[in-house]
């Protein structure tokens, strides 16, 4: 079985990687034998939108029967759930951990996104208001503003 955890790096002592769309390492591991291979998202880190989409299907494509991360936006959530690829979200921790965590059943799968469509984006083109704002500020209004005083017209 092949088990993929979003990783901040290359080993299994390396932290879980909450993001998923834009993970910069999947660790896949064979929960019972603990072999195990770093491959690089590099191809989905760059994409304006659909990396979870994206993510989701190299995930399936690589055999992995679970995946393992913090948080799961509802595009991916539907891709992997139609591969039937269970998913384990709100996860922290090390690589191990959380493998030792999957091999003795303290995690519980999930079908709920827990983050947000375009989550990762960071602000990049998606989301942007431009909100006009209805407020009814009068600042900027104070007394004598128009050239009274000493210095004026003569």
């Amino acid at each position: 079985m092949k088990l993929a955890i979003t990783s901040t790096g290359k080993k299994l002592d390396s932290n879980l990687d909450p993001r998923f769309g834009r993970v910069a390492y999947f660790i896949i591991v064979d929960p019972k034998t603990m072999a195990f291979e770093v491959v690089e998202n590099s191809q989905n880190l760059n994409l304006p939108q659909g990396t979870g989409i994206q993510s989701a299907q190299f995930i399936a494509d690589q055999g992995a029967k679970a995946l393992i991360t913090g948080h799961c936006g509802p595009n991916a959530m539907q891709t992997l759930s139609a591969a039937g690829v269970p998913v384990y979200v709100g996860q922290a921790g090390t690589v191990q951990d959380l493998v030792d965590k999957f091999n003795n059943g303290q995690l519980k799968p999930t079908t709920e996104a827990n983050a947000s469509a375009h989550a990762g984006t960071g602000g990049k083109g998606i989301g942007r208001g431009q909100g006009m704002g209805r407020g009814r500020g009068m600042g900027g209004r104070g007394m004598g503003g128009r050239g009274t005083g000493a210095g004026g017209a003569r």
